[in-house]
């Protein structure tokens, strides 16, 4: 079997976390089908028909990210490159009679809308541009009025397909406008070409938001008039807020925004790999797991939740996962294997790791203990001991000394030694800190 995927965003701006999901998921959909033997691939196709919008920055950008969150596709179309196919397949659904020239104006358009509205019908394209004689048609073009252009749909039978998602979908096509797929300026909308495009490139399946349900049944038939078998298509609930409703925050939450709160690609992948399914959100960092898990069966139907105190939830746990080798280019100088060991656990970010290692590397911020506690810290600068396992050394002996025990025992040194009171294991720590440096911080501490 062959499956083929497509991520088609157009470069009008930075990809958000819809964009990332959707790209994502089709890559998901291709890796699993390729792990059972199939001839799959995942196509990045950049839909740059709005060469007035468009711009290069955001296709670089667009690549930046996906290579950032470990999306690599394995081949990219660009629309701009394409216009000839457009133009042939328009030229070829105009002879058939599937496409038709229409010469209202917008305001014209919009009248027409607000009276059926009106009149409690849908607003949906009358085709009164049908209804025009030629001569009609070369007065308005005479005047200077050029067509904008509609495809026309077939009312004879209902548009019906199984969706991966959705399940059986039955559309009545005289309750849907006849698209319009040119301008009247010559340039594509977005129907059409991604029609030819998905026919061209042989894509299979197409994965994308349930926002683009009634443009699909409107394709079905695109496809069928152009002598093509339709993709399998499969439409995914959107995503909304923690309020319950679309965000425009989502709109703009991207890349760069993860990048400077500090959140892993490998918790973003993690979170929107199973978000808007029944399966669990787990900090998985291993790929394959989430490609074999991967199932449109276990998509649901209602709006999935992006919650920001999940995804610091799965950051976290990711980054606890994370190893040395993973990270030691991130890590601040001096910061060793077993420097990473000891501050890991403490970590909500990788950026924190830089605070922490302060506690090694000092100075730290002095305590004014009083006099029972300095007393205590005295002896602790007597009792020290450096060997392999010096603070349970140290410990032990004063647990022994002076019968301390607990948060008594433990938290006077740990405030001593690093001017806080919690963090990394103070057994790993104070090897990290060094002898003299122990000693030199005890006593400071005694004054």
């Amino acid at each position: 079997m062959t499956t083929i995927t497509r991520f088609a965003p157009s470069p009008t701006g930075r990809l958000h976390v819809g964009n990332i999901r959707t790209a994502l998921h089709n890559w998901l959909l291709a890796a699993k089908a390729g792990a059972r033997g199939d001839d799959a691939r995942f196509m990045l196709r950049i839909d740059d028909t709005d060469q007035e919008r468009s711009k290069e920055e955001y296709v670089e950008a667009t690549r930046a990210d996906l290579a950032w969150l470990g999306i690599v596709p394995d081949g990219e179309e660009r629309q701009s490159e394409r216009f000839h196919l457009y133009d042939a397949a328009f030229d070829k659904l105009r002879e058939a009679g599937r496409v038709y020239p229409c010469y209202e104006t917008a305001q014209e358009l919009e009248l027409k809308r607000k009276i059926q509205l009106g009149r409690g019908k849908p607003p949906i394209y009358d085709r009164g541009a049908l209804e025009m004689t030629d001569a009609e048609r070369v007065g308005k073009e005479a005047e200077g009025v050029q067509p904008h252009w509609r495809f026309k749909l077939d009312h004879s039978a209902p548009i019906t397909w199984d969706d991966g998602v959705r399940g059986p979908q039955k559309f009545d096509a005289s309750l849907i406008s006849d698209p319009v797929i040119r301008r009247a300026n010559g340039s594509w909308l977005y129907m059409l070409p991604s029609a030819v495009d998905d026919v061209e490139m042989g894509i299979t399946d197409v994965l994308r938001g349930e926002d683009h349900v009634s443009n699909t049944a409107a394709q079905v038939q695109m496809f069928e008039a152009m002598g093509a078998t339709p993709p399998r298509f499969a439409h995914e609930a959107l995503l909304v807020g923690t309020e319950g409703k679309l965000s425009k925050r989502l709109g703009s939450l991207g890349c760069d925004s993860f990048r400077e709160r500090g959140i892993e690609p490998e918790a973003i992948v993690a979170m929107l790999a199973r978000l808007g399914t029944s399966q669990p959100v787990e900090p998985i960092a291993e790929r394959d797991v989430l490609v074999e898990t991967f199932d449109l069966s276990t998509f649901g139907r209602a709006p999935a939740r992006f919650d920001d105190a999940e995804l610091d939830r799965v950051n976290a746990a990711i980054v606890h996962q994370l190893s040395y080798a993973d990270v030691k280019h991130r890590l601040p100088e001096g910061m060793g294997e077993d420097g990473w060991h000891a501050v890991r656990p403490n970590l909500a970010h990788l950026g924190e790791a830089a605070d922490w290692w302060k506690l090694v590397t000092g100075p730290v911020d002095a305590r004014d203990f009083d006099a029972e506690t300095k007393a205590f810290l005295t002896e602790a600068l007597a009792a020290l001991e450096w060997d392999d396992n010096p603070w349970h050394t140290l410990t032990a002996a004063l647990k022994e000394s002076t019968g301390r025990k607990g948060k008594q025992l433990f938290q006077p040194l740990r405030q001593a030694l690093t001017g806080m009171d919690h963090g990394p294991d103070m057994g790993e720590l104070l090897p990290l800190i060094g002898e003299s440096e122990v000693k030199l911080r005890l006593e400071q501490a005694v004054g």
